[in-house]
């Protein structure tokens, strides 16, 4: 193992800034590199904060605040100036049935709503019902610089896809449109009043609108339906974003090309985290939309588990010099870092903006 990289991080003497992050969501130029990440494994958190997360499962069995204590210490140490704190913190969620999950699910499984009468018992959470006080304690206890970024349970489509079904719901779209649309309407609003409801807390300084858009050749539903039944609700969020004087940061899987004006103009989204080289490898996105949407992580997955630390650490140098002087850009992987990324290759991305 190449540990010359992952020595460069742990003994990173960085403070955390909340401000550099918000100069890359502005697209301005920050003070210094900022990193991105949107979630890290278990065992990174572990090794990177030098003590194991409490046990428990991502149920209420998990003390959520012990362990959010060890994660941010964590992501402080890895050298970044934030904390994405999920909605599992205040047990934010929409049920699911059973669904079989491996390393993958299928999207069709775990179908809870199929008509109006099983709409109408669904159990529709209560976002105002839920204890939001854990984001007070969590920023408390937060390494000083750090703000929280508040993220949901999923998004409207994945939400609405998780409930129906996506074959179920294409068919929906077409049979019983105004059914569809209240599905819509009925996870839309709670995820509206969810991060309001975060955006109160002063630990907070931006959010993350989590919800996956796109297939790698399009997005799932059409561009019209899209427009019709997911952009504005995403609008309403980032409107309450920007009315508390924060910014909103849209994570989203796939091609997305059709609908990237609707993101930015429409919807106003601050910035724009998920990539991949297969669809359009990050220095093309930043060089095409840097101007116009801040730029976050980018460094393709396939190529952080299949190339050696020095590769990855040069891809890294070489995107941090395409942003210098030109801002909107923080370096972090195309996705998130689970297990099978090689800890070696995360530790030589890092290294590129810390040494």
């Amino acid at each position: 193992m190449d540990n010359r990289f992952k020595q460069m991080v742990m003994e990173n003497k960085r403070r955390p800034d909340f401000g550099n992050l918000l100069k890359v969501l502005r697209r301005e130029v920050p003070d210094r590199p900022t990193l991105f990440e949107f979630i890290l494994n278990d065992k990174l958190i572990a090794k990177l904060a030098g003590e194991a997360l409490p046990a428990g499962g991502d149920g209420g069995d998990r003390d959520w605040l012990a362990h959010g204590k060890v994660a941010m210490r964590a992501f402080a140490r890895a050298g970044y100036d934030y904390y994405p704190a999920g909605a599992y913190y205040i047990g934010m969620t929409f049920p699911r049935g059973e669904q079989e999950r491996a390393s993958s699910y299928s999207l069709n499984e775990g179908v809870m709503i199929t008509d109006r009468e099983s709409f109408e018992a669904y159990p529709w959470p209560d976002p105002d019902a839920m204890d939001y006080t854990i984001l007070d304690r969590l920023g408390e206890a937060a390494p000083e610089g750090t703000k929280l970024i508040s993220w949901g349970p999923s998004g409207v489509l994945e939400n609405v896809v998780g409930l129906v079904g996506y074959e179920n719901l294409c068919f929906m779209l077409l049979d019983e449109a105004a059914l569809a649309s209240d599905v819509f309407d009925a996870v839309g609003s709670r995820l509206d009043r969810y991060y309001r409801r975060c955006l109160e807390h002063e630990a907070v300084g931006a959010i993350i609108v989590n919800d996956d858009w796109g297939f790698k050749t399009q997005t799932m539903l059409s561009p019209a339906d899209m427009r019709k039944y997911v952009v504005p609700w995403h609008a309403r969020i980032v409107a309450a974003a920007h009315e508390a004087g924060r910014p909103a940061i849209m994570h989203s899987c796939g091609r997305l090309e059709e609908v990237m004006d609707d993101v930015i103009d429409v919807i106003g989204m601050d910035a724009k985290h998920s990539y991949e080289d297969t669809i359009e490898p990050v220095e093309q996105v930043y060089d095409r939309l840097g101007g116009r949407i801040a730029i976050l992580g980018g460094i393709d997955m396939d190529f952080l588990c299949r190339s050696t630390p020095q590769q990855v650490h040069e891809r890294a140098q070489a995107m941090l010099q395409r942003a210098a002087g030109r801002g909107g850009y923080a370096l972090g992987t195309g996705n998130s870092v689970p297990e099978y990324v090689p800890q070696e290759n995360y530790f030589a991305m890092l290294a590129a903006a810390l040494g």
